[in-house]
């Protein structure tokens, strides 16, 4: 069965990113929640760096699991993509929502932050101190280079096997890395 999501909150062009956050802390505050452990797939790479930006006591420890970032040599892969497949169904569902609306959000979203992990720089990873695990990947949207230099450059950083989703035989091996990290890290 697939399941189609509709998004009725407001599309903030000027702050893409953060009014995501903002919906990920509001749900924290709404749940009574302080401090939490998170884990995020390919798009939750640069989610999970703005919560770590944007609530640095909250965030207690991190999992990027095939983390998406930029690649210099595909510099449009992710606003093209996102212009022919989200952008047009968006603008379907919202009336309000116009293709350049949705340009324009996009393009701040990842043209004008295009480098690294699209949410911090160098810089705040180098100062990250939050306990950080790294499952890489080394597809198109997940690149491998991304994720070995968050490794290489963040103090609370390790990284779990890879490659860990193929052969399947390994996921277990990951899966256990995971669970053994979060044990880890757990607020008591």
């Amino acid at each position: 069965m697939l399941f189609r999501s509709y998004s009725s909150g407001p599309l903030e062009i000027d702050r893409p990113w953060d009014a995501y956050t903002d919906d990920q802390l509001g749900l924290m505050d709404h749940l009574g929640i302080d401090k939490f452990l998170v884990m995020g797939f390919c798009i939750g790479g640069p989610y999970i760096w703005n919560l770590l930006k944007r609530a640095p006591g909250r965030v207690v420890a991190a999992i990027h699991a095939q983390p998406s970032g930029f690649r210099p040599e595909m510099p449009e892969l992710f606003r093209g993509g996102n212009m022919k497949e989200w952008a047009p169904t968006l603008c379907l569902q919202r009336p309000g929502i116009t293709m350049d609306m949705a340009h324009a959000f996009l393009t701040n979203m990842y043209t004008n932050r295009s480098d690294f992990v699209f949410t911090v720089d160098r810089d705040f990873v180098r100062k990250c101190t939050t306990p950080t695990l790294v499952l890489p990947d080394d597809s198109v949207h997940h690149p491998y280079a991304v994720a070995k230099e968050v490794v290489d450059l963040c103090p609370g950083a390790e990284v779990s096997i890879y490659p860990w989703k193929q052969p399947t035989s390994l996921v277990p091996q990951a899966v256990a890395h995971i669970r053994e990290f979060l044990a880890k890290h757990a607020p008591k």
